[in-house]
C-alpha cells in the first residue's frame, strides 16, 4: 500500500513533535542548582598517567561543604579521600605519594592562645594513589600553612607558626587568662624539613613506645628540623628542580592586607648545613605576589601579582606574570604587551602555559621567553582554568567550562591537541540534562566614548527575545569580570535568575579585568561613581535596543557588587527591587575594618585623612535619602572584609526612611559564606523571592 505524501509528512511531523516533547529538558530547580560540584584544583602525576582532583560539594545533612580528592587513572575515576576536609594536593616527584593538607582538632582540641575560640588545625598528610589510608606526617597544635616536596621525594618541607613549649603556653595562660591580644599574641613562622622515611618509621612505631618528655614539651613533629624562621606568616613554599633552593612567600601574621611590603619572596639555601639560617629576600616592591613556581634553569622563579605593582609606588593593575632572577634579583614581566589578565599559569618544560582573560573569554596562551608575545593556542570558546602539565610526559590536565558546558576536568595528550581533550569527570552532568539559559556578550558606549562590555544571560527558550524583565547582576572585585564560563553557587546565580524569567545583565564596568590596565585603573579615584555611570549607561542601551523592559528593572550584587548596588539605588529610582550583600555604604569605618585596606585607600585617592571629601562623595550613606527601591540585604556575621556593621547601617537608614527592606545575617560566616551550604541556598532563595515580589517576574523555580 502506498501512503500519500501529504499524509506521510503529517505523520512524520506528528512523530517529531511527540518525540521533541518527550525529550524536552526541564528547567533548573533551586535544589539542583545548589548540588553543583566545585572543582578547586587539578594535579597531573609526573608521568601523566594519573590526575588528582580536589572537588567540593554540599553535605546538607552535616551542614558543611565536603572537600575531598578524586583520582583518575586508567580510565577510572575513584574517590581517594573521604574526610571532607582536604586541600592543596601535590604529587611527589616519583609518583608514589600525594601530599595534602587536612583539618582536624589540635592535640589539645583548641588553640593554645588565650581568648581564641576552638579551631581546627591543618596538618600535612600523605596517601598512596595505589590504595590505603591517608596518615598525618606532622603533628602538634600549630596549623601547617604551606608545604613542598623535595625533587627526590625523600623530604617534605613545611611551614608553621613556631610552636611554643608547654612551659611557654602555661606562662601565657597564667598571665593573660582569656584575654585576646590583637597582633601582640601572634608570631612568625618557621620552615621545617622532615624526611619521609623518618615519618614512616615514626608512624610504624606509634603505639609501641611512650612519647618522650622532650616531645611533649616541644610540641613539634618528631624527626623534623628547623631550616629558617621569619617574623611573618608563610603562604607558599616552592622547591627548585635541583633541590638546592627553597623559596617562600610571606604575608602579615594578622592575615590582613595592611602593609604591602610584608608580601615578599624569600629563598633558603638547602645546601647549607647551618640550621636557622637567615632567608634571602628576593623582591622589594608594592605588590602582593602569589603562585610561585621554578623555571627549569633552577635560577628564575615565576610569580603572579593580582594586587599592587612591582614598581616603586602602589597601584592596582590586572594580574600579570613575572619572573625574578634569584641570583641577580632582576624582575621581568612576561608577555608585557598582553592586554589581558593572567588568571593562572603553569611551567611546561621550557615554556609557560597561561590561561588569560581577554574580554569575556579565557583561552590558553604560551610563551618561551619573557620578551615573547603570548601566543594564543587553538582552543574552544570558554574558560580554561588550573592547567597542570606533567613533568615527564607531554600530557596536560585542566578545568574547562562555558556558558552551556558545566565545569569538568579534561585531559589532553599534549598541548598541541588541546581541542581533542576528553572530559575525565562528570561531576556536573545533571546540568547538561536541564534547559540551560543561553547568553552572549553585549557592548555599549560610555559617556566618554569608551566601549564597555558585559554579558546577557537569557531565560531558557527566550534567547535574543525583546522587552524582558532585567536583573543587573554586578560582579565583585572590582578586579574581576563575567564572561563565557559556568558557575553555579550563591555568588554567581545568574542561571537560576534566568530560569526564573529574568534577563540577567552582567556589566564589566571600569575596574574590571580583561580590558587592559588603563581600563581597570579608570576606577581611581571614583570608586563607585565612574563604574556606576558605566552600568547605568549599559541599562540605557539595553532599553534603547528594546532588549530590557524599562518597567521591570532590578539590581543586585555581593561584595563590591554590593557596594555598587548600594550606590546605584541612591542615583536612580528606576530599579523596582534591589538585592545587596556584604557591600559598604561608607568608606572610613570600612577602611578600618577591611582586611584589604591599602587597595581601598588607592581606589579613593588617599587615606581617610588625606582624601576626606572623596570618602564623602563616593559614599552611598550621604545620598541615602534619595532611595525609593525596596532592598533586601545579606551579610556574614563574622565578615572582616566588609563588616556586618555596614549592612546594619544601611538597614537602619532604610528603616528610618520607610523604604521596604529586610536584612538576613548568617552566623559563623565570613565574607565568602563558605562554612554552611544552607546559608548560600537560603540567601539566593530569599533574593529570588524578593525580586519576584517587587520586580514582578514569575515565581522562582
Amino acid at each position: 500500500m502506498t501512503i500519500p505524501k501529504k499524509l506521510l509528512l503529517s505523520v512524520c511531523t506528528l512523530i517529531f513533535l511527540i518525540t521533541a516533547s518527550a525529550i524536552e529538558k526541564p528547567k533548573l530547580t533551586l535544589d539542583e542548582f545548589f548540588n553543583s560540584v566545585d572543582i578547586n584544583n587539578v594535579k597531573i602525576s609526573p608521568d601523566g598517567a594519573s590526575v588528582v582532583i580536589a572537588a567540593e560539594r554540599a553535605d546538607w545533612d552535616q551542614s558543611i561543604f565536603r572537600k575531598d580528592l578524586w583520582l583518575y587513572r586508567g580510565g577510572d575515576l575513584v574517590q581517594l579521600t573521604r574526610s571532607g576536609h582536604v586541600s592543596k594536593p601535590e604529587w611527589s616527584a616519583d609518583g608514589r605519594w600525594v601530599a595534602f593538607l587536612s583539618d582536624r582538632k589540635g592535640a589539645t582540641g583548641k588553640s593554645e592562645a588565650a581568648g581564641e575560640k576552638e579551631e581546627e588545625v591543618s596538618q600535612l598528610y600523605l596517601i598512596s594513589p595505589s590504595g590505603g589510608e591517608a596518615f598525618a606526617v606532622t603533628q602538634g597544635s600549630e596549623t601547617v600553612h604551606a608545604f613542598s616536596w623535595s625533587p627526590d621525594s625523600q623530604t617534605v618541607y613545611f611551614a608553621t607558626r613556631m610552636p611554643w613549649t608547654k612551659s611557654q603556653k602555661d606562662a601565657y595562660k597564667k598571665e593573660w587568662k582569656d584575654v585576646s591580644q590583637y597582633r601582640a599574641a601572634e608570631r612568625g613562622d618557621s620552615v621545617f624539613a622532615l624526611r619521609v622515611g623518618d615519618a614512616l618509621a615514626h608512624r610504624a612505631a606509634a603505639g609501641t613506645r611512650e612519647t618522650p618528655e622532650s616531645e611533649k614539651e616541644q610540641d613539634i613533629t618528631p624527626g623534623s628540623r628547623v631550616l629558617a624562621s621569619t617574623p611573618l606568616r608563610i603562604q607558599q613554599l616552592a622547591t627548585s628542580p635541583n633541590g638546592q633552593k627553597l623559596a617562600f612567600l610571606t604575608e602579615p601574621i594578622s592575615e590582613r592586607q595592611e602593609k604591602v611590603e610584608l608580601y615578599e619572596i624569600y629563598s633558603i639555601d638547602l645546601a647549607s648545613s647551618s640550621p636557622g639560617q637567615s632567608p634571602r629576600q628576593l623582591t622589594r616592591n608594592h605588590a602582593v605576589e602569589g603562585d610561585l613556581d621554578w623555571a627549569e634553569d633552577n635560577r628564575h622563579l615565576f610569580f603572579t601579582v593580582s594586587v599592587g605593582d612591582i614598581g616603586d609606588s602602589y597601584r592596582d593593575l590586572q594580574p600579570h606574570l613575572y619572573s625574578v632572577d634569584t641570583e641577580g634579583g632582576q624582575v621581568q614581566q612576561w608577555g608585557k604587551e598582553f592586554a589581558g589578565a593572567v588568571n593562572h599559569y603553569t611551567v611546561a618544560g621550557s615554556r609557560i602555559l597561561v590561561s588569560g582573560r581577554v574580554g569575556t573569554e579565557v583561552p590558553v596562551y604560551s610563551a618561551t621567553h619573557p620578551t615573547d608575545s603570548f601566543s594564543k593556542l587553538n582552543t574552544w570558546g570558554g574558560t580554561y582554568e588550573r592547567i597542570s602539565a606533567a613533568k615527564s610526559s607531554p600530557k596536560i590536565a585542566f578545568i574547562y567550562s562555558a556558558l552551556e558546558k558545566p565545569t569538568e576536568v579534561y585531559l589532553a595528550d599534549r598541548i598541541e591537541k588541546i581541542q581533542e581533550a576528553k572530559p575525565i569527570t562528570s561531576f556536573n552532568r545533571l546540568f547538561t540534562e536541564r534547559d540551560l539559559p543561553k547568553g552572549k556578550p553585549y557592548r555599549w558606549k560610555a559617556d566618554d566614548g569608551t566601549t564597555v562590555e558585559g554579558m546577557l544571560i537569557y531565560p531558557p527558550g527566550q534567547f535574543e527575545a525583546k522587552n524582558l524583565p532585567t536583573l543587573v547582576l554586578i560582579h565583585g572585585g572590582p578586579a574581576d569580570a563575567d564572561g563565557n564560563h559556568f558557575e553555579a553557587d550563591w555568588y554567581q546565580w545568574d542561571r537560576l535568575a534566568a530560569s526564573a524569567g529574568w534577563l540577567v545583565f552582567e556589566p564589566n564596568y571600569r575596574g574590571s579585568t580583561g580590558y587592559g590596565d588603563k581600563f581597570l585603573m579608570q576606577i581611581v579615584p571614583e570608586i563607585v561613581s565612574r563604574p556606576g555611570k558605566d552600568i547605568l549607561e549599559g541599562v540605557d542601551a539595553l532599553v534603547k535596543d528594546g532588549i530590557a523592559n524599562p518597567n521591570q528593572l532590578a539590581v543586585g550584587g555581593y561584595s563590591y557588587g554590593g557596594y555598587m548596588t548600594n550606590w546605584l539605588i541612591t542615583q536612580t529610582a528606576r530599579f523596582k527591587a534591589a538585592v545587596t550583600g556584604a557591600g559598604a555604604v561608607e568608606h572610613v569605618a570600612n577602611w578600618g575594618n577591611d582586611d584589604t585596606t591599602f587597595d581601598d585607600a588607592y581606589f579613593l585617592g588617599g587615606l581617610p585623612w588625606e582624601a576626606a571629601q572623596r570618602y564623602h562623595d563616593e559614599a552611598a550613606i550621604y545620598f541615602i535619602n534619595r532611595v525609593k527601591t525596596p532592598t533586601h540585604m545579606v551579610a556574614g556575621a563574622d565578615d572582616i572584609r566588609v563588616a556586618v556593621a555596614e549592612n546594619y547601617l544601611l538597614d537602619h537608614a532604610l528603616h528610618i526612611l520607610g523604604v521596604p527592606s529586610t536584612l538576613v545575617v548568617f552566623p559563623g560566616e565570613g565574607h565568602s559564606l563558605s562554612n554552611n551550604p544552607w546559608h548560600g541556598k537560603i540567601k539566593v532563595r530569599e533574593e529570588l523571592k524578593w525580586l519576584q515580589k517587587y520586580g514582578g517576574t514569575p515565581a522562582a523555580p
